[in-house]
């Protein structure tokens, strides 16, 4: 892929965020996209390929936010970090002439969605690329449902700490602060406090918080909260007010 892209753009500047996305996890590739994203310069291009569907009729996208453009499979990978900087159009790419000239049905990666970026980063105009969309695809792991007293999304991530990363965003835990709320996760219930840092609760207390990812996370300080909780993610999860 990075070959295609210097083929294309020698010019290009490529920063790799990873490669250790578990095999096929769509959420997880969502997950640190959406975390390392916010902190690159504006009019970046994020290209994402986690993609059990390569070959298939999902479709190869690009999305311009009001921070820059994201580049890969319509399957949701793109879907956190586009959202977050709110989504200004989605393009579909079908213009064979802006990817390589033999595109493998099983390696769009290289053949599809490098050439994309980097004739996006040469100046080539979005709608050349194909037509707009407006049914991009939104999994559920990006949806979190609020009322009156209570929160609900589910797990994203669980970090190497056993920290229960939520997709539940921080301005939705913002009202809890320094109070006390029930936990239901992994069919326990737990009421835990809302604090700022991991060091404000005693030893192995578990705790809500909010992370550097900007996510609600369930903690323990100095201990493991996937543990207790025996959560994975796409567990179900729900604040509640007491």
């Amino acid at each position: 892929m990075k070959a295609a892209i210097l083929g294309i753009c020698s010019s290009a500047i490529i920063v790799d965020v990873t490669h250790m996305v578990e095999k096929f996890d769509v959420r997880e590739g969502a997950f640190l996209l959406a975390s390392a994203t916010p902190y690159f310069p504006i009019g970046s291009i994020h290209v994402a390929v986690v993609d059990p569907l390569v070959g298939t009729k999902r479709r190869p996208i690009i999305l311009e936010t009001e921070r820059g453009f994201f580049v890969g499979p319509d399957n949701g990978v793109l879907a956190l970090a586009a959202e977050a900087q709110v989504i200004v159009q989605a393009r579909e790419i079908t213009n064979l002439k802006l990817m390589l000239p033999h595109v493998s049905e099983t390696f769009h990666g290289r053949d599809i969605f490098a050439p994309a970026a980097a004739n996006l980063a040469n100046g080539v105009r979005l709608e050349e690329f194909g037509p707009k969309i407006s049914d991009v695809v939104t999994p559920k792991f990006t949806k979190v449902t609020f009322a009156k007293n209570a929160v609900s999304g589910e797990v994203l991530h669980i970090d190497d700490f056993g920290n229960i990363i939520t997709n539940i965003p921080s301005n939705y835990v913002a009202r809890f602060r320094n109070s006390t709320v029930q936990v239901n996760l992994s069919s326990r219930k737990e009421q835990m406090k809302v604090l700022g840092t991991y060091a404000e609760a005693r030893l192995t207390e578990h705790i809500v918080l909010v992370g550097s990812h900007g996510y609600a996370e369930i903690a323990s300080n100095q201990g493991n909260a996937s543990e207790k909780f025996h959560a994975k993610a796409g567990d179900k999860v729900t604040l509640s007010m007491i």
